[in-house]
C-alpha cells in the first residue's frame, strides 16, 4: 500500500495551523471543483485528493493520529509499506466508507474507514488502536460514524434571504439527494450541520454528521467585504457628466441610485444600509463602482452630438 502525504497534497507544512489548512483546502476545492471542469478526470482526481486530505488534517483528532503514524514510520508520499506490520492482518474485516466527494484511497479506508480498528476506538497504540482480550481488536463495540465535511457554494442572494436547496451526495451505495434550509444571513466560512448524514455507525452506532462549509460563488455580480457589498454600475457618458438617477437591482429589490454630476469612471457610490446582513439583522452598505460605457449602436442624432462635442472639446484643450 502507498503512503499518502496529506500535507503535500494540500501544499502546506506539517506545522501549519488549522486555519492555514482550511484555507489551502478551500483554494484547491475551488480550483478543481467538478462544476468548473466538467468531464476532466484529472481535475476530479485532484478534487478527491484535496477532500481526502482535509478529511484527516481538518480534524484535530485524526490529524494527531495521522502525525503519530507518520513520525513513527518516517514515510514519504507514494512510498509502499506493509500494513500488516502495523496490526492489520488478513483475518480482520474492514468496512470501507466513502468521503464527501467520491471514493477515498485504500490508505484512508484502511486507517480511517468506519470498520477500521485504528481511529474508531479510544486507546493506545498507532492511530488509537483498542485491543480486547488476548490482544485481538474488538470489532463488536458500538461506535459512532465519522463526521464529514463538504464545500457548498451559494449566491449572496441565497445567503441574504435564506433558501431551500437540494444537494447531491455521492456515496458507496450511489448518489442520494438531500434537502436543506440555508438560514438567512449566513456568511462565508460558516458551516451548516446535517445531523446523521455523515459516515455510517459501526455495530448499531449512530451515524456521523455532515458539515457543509459555505462559500459564495464568484460569479454573482457582488463581492462581500464584511457586511458591505461591492458591485459595478454602468453609466453612459452623458449620465455621468450631467448626473442622473439609475435603477439598480440589490439583493432585496430594485432601487434608484442618484448619480452625482461629473462623476468619473472608477469612482464609488455608497448606498447606505443596502449591503449584506447577518443573522442578527445588522446590515452593511452597498458600494457601486462606476464604469463608463458607450451604447452598442449610436443613432445619427447621437453621432452628430458626439461630433459636435468633439469639436467643442478640441477648442478647449
Amino acid at each position: 500500500m502507498k503512503y499518502r502525504d496529506y500535507y503535500e497534497i494540500l501544499g502546506v507544512d506539517n506545522k501549519a495551523s488549522q486555519d492555514e489548512i482550511k484555507k489551502a483546502y478551500r483554494k484547491l476545492a475551488k480550483k478543481y471543483h467538478p462544476d468548473a471542469h466538467p468531464g476532466d478526470k484529472a481535475a476530479e482526481e485532484k478534487f478527491k485528493e484535496a477532500n481526502e486530505a482535509y478529511e484527516v488534517l481538518g480534524n484535530e483528532e485524526k490529524r494527531k493520529k495521522y502525525d503519530q503514524f507518520g513520525s513513527e514510520g518516517q514515510f514519504r508520499n507514494g512510498v509502499d509499506f506493509d500494513p500488516s506490520q502495523y496490526g492489520f492482518g488478513n483475518n480482520v474485516k474492514y468496512e470501507f466508507r466513502q468521503g464527501n466527494a467520491g471514493d477515498f484511497s485504500d490508505f484512508f479506508n484502511m486507517f480511517f474507514g468506519g470498520g477500521s480498528p485504528f481511529g474508531a476506538f479510544d486507546g493506545g497504540g498507532i492511530f488509537g488502536r483498542s485491543q480486547g482480550r488476548h490482544g485481538r481488536v474488538s470489532r463488536n463495540m458500538q461506535t459512532p460514524g465519522q463526521d464529514n465535511e463538504a464545500l457548498m457554494e451559494i449566491t449572496p442572494a441565497e445567503g441574504f434571504t435564506g433558501a431551500e436547496k437540494r444537494i447531491s451526495l455521492r456515496t458507496q451505495n450511489g448518489e442520494r439527494t438531500i434537502s436543506l434550509r440555508i438560514p438567512a444571513g449566513i456568511r462565508p466560512g460558516e458551516k451548516i450541520k446535517l445531523a446523521g448524514q455523515g459516515g455510517p455507525g459501526v455495530n448499531g452506532g449512530r451515524n456521523g454528521d455532515l458539515y457543509l462549509n459555505v462559500e459564495f460563488t464568484r460569479f454573482s455580480g457582488f463581492e462581500l467585504n464584511g457586511l458591505d457589498l461591492e458591485s459595478q454600475i454602468a453609466l453612459y457618458p452623458w449620465e455621468a457628466a450631467l448626473g442622473s438617477e439609475i435603477p439598480f437591482n440589490t439583493l432585496d429589490g430594485k432601487i434608484s441610485v442618484k448619480i452625482p454630476q461629473g462623476i468619473q469612471s472608477g469612482s464609488k457610490i455608497r448606498v447606505a444600509g443596502r449591503g449584506y446582513r447577518d443573522r442578527s439583522g445588522m446590515r452593511g452598505d452597498l458600494y457601486l463602482k462606476v464604469t463608463l460605457v458607450n451604447p452598442e449602436k449610436l443613432s445619427s442624432s447621437q453621432l452628430d452630438l458626439y461630433e459636435k462635442l468633439g469639436r467643442i472639446s478640441q477648442t478647449h484643450r
